[in-house]
């Protein structure tokens, strides 16, 4: 049976269709669907609540009267259920038919028993198969973003992007990490990992999941057979100042936890003095007053929280 745990915040009508769509595809296999709401001011939670209560799953609301973050809501989602499986699904995506019953196959062959995630083909709202697996990323990977290279149209710098861009994604196969927004995982293995790492406000803590099962002897593969929908967030293409300083945080945080001191230190430095050089001159290139402010109030943000991020490098 499979548990399946929403993080929400601020998802509107979203989150409503997502629930929909496990009432329609559950396949008999859900045990619930545990709704971790991080204080939203929307009215998402009203419009779940107007389905009703006869769900063929149980359904579990609970509401935090702060913002804890994604990670520790997924792990206090994840608690809150004792299924053998556990599905971490974005609210703005939805199921379809075989989305459950694919994966949860997969897993339970003898064969597949130290695959410890999986991921699924996820479909955006122009029909475009998602490029949403990603690599484990570098020193060599992040110089790249940081000096923008990532958006030349030149291969070599695309397969050494994080993102695996340069893969049709049509296949099954291994891969470093599968996205967050379906993260399909075996309860056990995420117990004995102790979860999400909940120094990960919001970004990279999905990564760093897939990096420590790795470590545990144990793959995460992306199952090309089976869809479902993801929304992708239905961000802008201007960037968000807080968005952007969680994102950077971030990758800090998983720099020093996961790479050689002096790698970590060169990733900082490239963070911190080339990246917002080489952003704001694409921002002004694309004429986007806003980009660069956004730009350089995202690394104001980072900057007064590195003494705390740094002091925080070990788990």
């Amino acid at each position: 049976m499979i548990d399946i745990v929403f993080v929400n915040w601020n998802a509107g009508k979203l989150l409503q269709d997502a629930v929909t769509s496990i009432i329609k595809y559950h396949s008999g296999l859900v045990s619930s669907t545990i709704i971790v709401d991080n204080n939203s001011s929307d009215n998402s939670i009203a419009l779940v609540e107007e389905l009703g209560t006869d769900f063929p799953f149980e359904l579990k609301i609970i509401k935090n009267n702060t913002n804890n973050g994604f990670g520790a809501a997924c792990n206090q989602g994840a608690a809150a259920g004792s299924a053998k499986y556990v599905l971490f699904l974005n609210p703005d995506a939805q199921l379809f038919e075989h989305s459950l019953s694919v994966p949860h196959a997969y897993m339970e062959r003898p064969e597949n028993q130290k695959v410890g995630i999986c991921g699924v083909q996820l479909v955006e709202e122009d029909g475009h198969i998602a490029r949403s697996c990603t690599r484990f990323p570098s020193l060599k990977t992040f110089a790249v973003n940081a000096f923008g290279l990532n958006k030349l149209p030149f291969s070599t710098f695309k397969s050494m992007h994080m993102h695996m861009g340069d893969w049709d994604h049509l296949s099954t196969r291994e891969v470093d990490q599968v996205i967050g927004a379906f993260y399909f995982m075996r309860r056990d293995l995420f117990e004995q990992l102790r979860g999400f790492d909940e120094r990960f406000f919001v970004y990279f803590e999905d990564l760093d999941l897939a990096y420590r099962t790795k470590q545990a002897g144990y793959k995460s593969m992306y199952l090309a057979d089976t869809q479902a929908f993801h929304a992708g967030g239905g961000t802008s293409n201007q960037v968000k100042a807080t968005r952007l300083f969680y994102s950077l945080r971030s990758r800090l945080i998983y720099s020093f936890t996961h790479m050689s001191k002096p790698e970590a230190i060169g990733i900082t430095l490239v963070t911190l003095i080339v990246e917002p050089l080489s952003r704001t001159v694409l921002s002004l290139a694309k004429g986007s007053m806003a980009d660069v402010k956004n730009t350089w109030a995202g690394y104001g943000m980072l900057w007064k929280a590195l003494p705390a991020v740094l002091k925080g490098q070990t788990r």
